[in-house]
């Protein structure tokens, strides 16, 4: 008699071969847990979850310009947690992979004629520049310069060229928007979890290490969320603040999306606030000015400047609000003799009198934390930048400054135009928002320097390439309407 399904002799056979199985598919993770640690094992196990993601990235490269942009959310509060990785790299090998994606493919699928453009151009130049630095007879050290480098020249370069390629409707713009507004407001809820309910062990020990010093002043905390710093978590949230808050203006969308928008900016304004970050303040102020101007609507831009002013007037001229932590921190950046202030302005004295002798800047890496850890006790190390214009002026030179204002400028002006000439619709009022939010960056880059750290760089270079993506976007929307 041949043996049913039920049979006790074919259960146990199964249920060996199940346990045999399990056992010889964790021998290699228990090895390499012996041999490496556990981080090494969960290396191992997260394997299979590596392959997917790469399948899915060499059959729909765009997604590695989404991963592009998580990355630069993810990377820092990762790095609290589990020390040792790698991520500083990923965001390289994401940009590097999704070229590669790119190159496998049909080259016919991709319009390469497209990269023929100014912004690519610029990014270009920009790149040679600091390839030249190399040989800067100032440099302390190559290593450094690669590192720093990295964010400063590289990303643009390899992502605006990736997006121009891969975006191509309105819909991968809608998509940049979600995870951006998710992101950020992911963020904030965290940023609100530290400020009303404290900081975990992690974070703490994070703080202990030295970051205290920075971010808890006179016994308040000055709120981080998952960024590399608060600095960069005030800046970035104010910069979603202004897309949030532009696309919420836009008639004619609906409830849910409205709802999402509003949400979005009001989360991210707490954020900004909690954050501590002075020079935050600006980028709604220029951000939202900006995005008035280029509204063609001059009786809302006289309105932002009247209360603009009055803004400024409460927070110079009178006590308002004193009690308050987020508006007194706020209030000391319009304070011409406050402490942090004139320590800047004579680090940037002390600046000026090195950089005389050296119109091309002392090296890239060579000022900043790069040049703590790799020329400990030189002169740029060891003197505060506080600013991402001072650190370009500091290792680039006068010259090198020069040439990336005249880059950053060129993108805004550039892209204004063809996004002042656009009919009104709604891909033009998010083209706006990234305008907008580009030039707040732009202006709290002064006190920060944030213009090229992740998730603000990432930000602004998938942003730019976006707008330069205007004429051909446009025509897309047509065609779809």
């Amino acid at each position: 008699m041949k043996p049913t399904d039920s049979s006790p002799f074919k259960t146990r056979y199964s249920q060996n071969l199940r346990l045999m199985l399990a056992l010889i598919a964790t021998l290699p993770v228990a090895f390499v847990v012996a041999k490496g640690g556990m981080l090494a094992g969960l290396g191992l196990i997260g394997l299979p979850f590596v392959f997917f993601y790469l399948y899915l990235l060499f059959t729909y490269p765009i997604i590695g310009v989404y991963s592009y942009v998580v990355a630069g959310f993810g990377v820092s509060g990762i790095l609290r947690y589990v020390s040792g990785l790698p991520l500083g790299l990923s965001v390289d090998g994401i940009l590097i992979i999704t070229w590669v994606a790119i190159a496998v493919h049909k080259t016919e699928e991709y319009d390469f004629q497209i990269l023929k453009n100014g912004l690519v151009i610029a990014f270009a130049i920009w790149m040679g520049y600091n390839m030249l630095q190399l040989f800067n007879p100032e440099a302390r050290s190559r290593v450094a310069w690669f590192y720093a480098m990295r964010g400063v020249a590289l990303y643009p370069l390899l992502s605006a060229p990736l997006v121009m390629l891969l975006v191509r409707s309105p819909r991968e713009v809608d998509i940049f928007f979600i995870l951006w507004f998710g992101l950020s407001i992911c963020g904030a809820l965290n940023g609100i979890k530290q400020q009303h309910f404290g900081v975990d062990r992690f974070e703490q020990a994070w703080l202990d290490a030295g970051a205290g010093t920075q971010h808890v002043l006179f016994g308040k905390l000055r709120v981080f969320s998952f960024y590399s710093d608060a600095g960069q978590f005030g800046v970035s949230q104010g910069h979603a603040l202004v897309a949030a808050g532009v696309m919420t203006l836009r008639k004619g969308i609906s409830l849910p999306r409205k709802a999402f928008y509003a949400i979005t900016a009001v989360l991210c304004l707490y954020g900004m606030m909690i954050s501590g970050t002075r020079g935050a303040l600006g980028v709604p102020g220029i951000g939202f000015f900006m995005y008035f101007v280029m509204s063609k609507n001059f009786k809302i831009v006289v309105l932002g400047i009247i209360v603009g002013i009055g803004a400024f007037s409460v927070l110079k001229f009178t006590s308002i609000g004193q009690g308050i932590y987020a508006i007194n921190r706020m209030r000391t950046a319009l304070d011409p003799n406050d402490p942090s202030l004139q320590v800047r302005l004579a680090n940037q004295r002390k600046l000026s009198s090195y950089l005389a002798s050296r119109p091309f800047g002392g090296g890239v890496g060579s000022a900043g934390n790069w040049g703590l850890r790799f020329s400990p006790g030189s002169f740029l190390a060891e003197t505060p930048t506080d600013s991402w214009y001072v650190k370009i002026w500091a290792e680039e030179g006068i010259i090198g400054l020069w040439l990336h204002l005249i880059i950053l400028f060129y993108i805004a002006g550039h892209s204004g135009y063809y996004i002042w000439y656009m009919e009104d619709s709604e891909l033009r009022q998010k083209m706006m928002a990234i305008w907008g939010g580009m030039w707040g960056i732009y202006l709290a880059s002064y006190g920060n320097g944030v213009l090229g750290q992740i998730p603000t760089g990432s930000l602004l270079n998938v942003g730019m390439a976006i707008m330069f993506l205007t004429p051909h976007l446009s025509k897309q929307a047509e065609t779809n309407d």
